[in-house]
């Protein structure tokens, strides 16, 4: 299901890039959300980009991690089809957007697009099954993927709080928890088996 979740962004963000009805309509806009029940854009903004960057790095991140992380599901479900990975991923959408929305959704100016906040929460997930494995940071710097997490929650909220740029940082930092949690409230002895790889390093 990773790759035809990579398949339909594509498909979606070209066709947002052509069509500027399109792309307005699935933009996350909270005020028109709340103002008009336009529901969809909770999830719909997770499939358009801003440009052909913005995409391609979403989805390499995404693909580097998605399907070991589909995998870790479909053992604990005993189902091959990739289900609770979508549900895992469109919930990683709404659940990383739910911050602005509360704060932004009486501002009409204000939007957000891409598929960060679920891309982050599929590279935590990961994270909580494998916390000694390599992530490379900018796809160069090699670092374990705990100190990874940890750097990048702090980046994520930093940046967030100051407001320099464009970026959905909140997006990012809750989509990252969501990532985190979701694997662990899913079977509990996923929490504790983390607990345990910890502990048998400071032995």
């Amino acid at each position: 299901m990773s790759i035809i979740i990579i398949i339909v962004t594509v498909l979606a963000s070209m066709a947002a890039f052509q069509n500027h009805s399109f792309f307005e309509k699935a933009l996350f806009r909270p005020y028109l959300m709340k103002k008009n029940n336009e529901w969809w854009r909770w999830v719909s903004n997770g499939f358009i980009h801003a440009d052909y960057t913005h995409l391609i790095v979403n989805m390499l991140s995404f693909y580097f991690f998605a399907g070991y992380v589909e995998n870790e599901f479909n053992l604990i479900t005993g189902n091959e089809l990739g289900i609770l990975f979508v549900v895992f991923y469109i919930s990683a959408l709404v659940m990383s957007g739910m911050y602005d929305y509360y704060r932004h959704q009486n501002n009409y100016a204000y939007s957000a697009l891409g598929a960060s906040g679920a891309v982050a929460a599929v590279i935590f997930a990961y994270i909580v099954y494998n916390p000694f494995s390599s992530i490379y940071l900018y796809y160069v710097i090699k670092i374990p993927a705990w100190l990874f997490g940890i750097l990048y929650l702090f980046y994520e909220y930093y940046m967030g709080k100051k407001k320099m740029d464009n970026i959905g940082h909140n997006a990012h930092f809750f989509g990252a928890l969501f990532g985190f949690v979701f694997p662990i409230l899913l079977r509990p002895q996923t929490g504790l088996d983390l607990i345990q790889k910890f502990t048998n390093l400071l032995h």
